[in-house]
């Protein structure tokens, strides 16, 4: 026969200071330098590097790509496609719609200065 256990009751009081020491010590460590020793920046991205990596090297200009900058080229990527994503999602909420079409995206590159460089990429 097996025992089952259940978890421990914890006042309120208790449970409330454990969180707020929980919290302190997440933040002393968000707020502590970076430590020594090779740079993981795959949980940081969204993007696959691997691929932004293999797409850099199709550029004939480019024959290495170190992992700081292909991060940076990621990290660039996923901001500019947010950006343009919440401007063209302002032309989709004003046709009571919540699904981006391609008229908003193109509405946000006419609308907006930033993007004039993409005029006619989506014809």
């Amino acid at each position: 026969m097996a025992a089952t256990l259940s978890p421990p009751v914890v006042p309120a009081e208790l449970e409330a200071d454990r969180c707020v020491a929980e919290g302190e010590i997440r933040s002393e460590a968000e707020d502590s330098p970076p430590q020594p020793g090779p740079v993981t920046h795959n949980r940081l991205s969204k993007l696959p590097l691997a691929r932004i990596k293999a797409l850099m090297k199709t550029d004939p200009d480019v024959s290495l790509a170190s992992q700081e900058s292909v991060f940076i080229i990621a990290k660039a990527t996923e901001l500019f496609v947010e950006m343009i994503a919440k401007d063209a999602m302002v032309y989709a909420q004003q046709g009571k719609r919540k699904t981006l079409q391609r008229k908003d995206l193109d509405n946000a590159i006419e609308a907006i200065d930033e993007f004039a460089f993409l005029e006619g990429t989506l014809d």
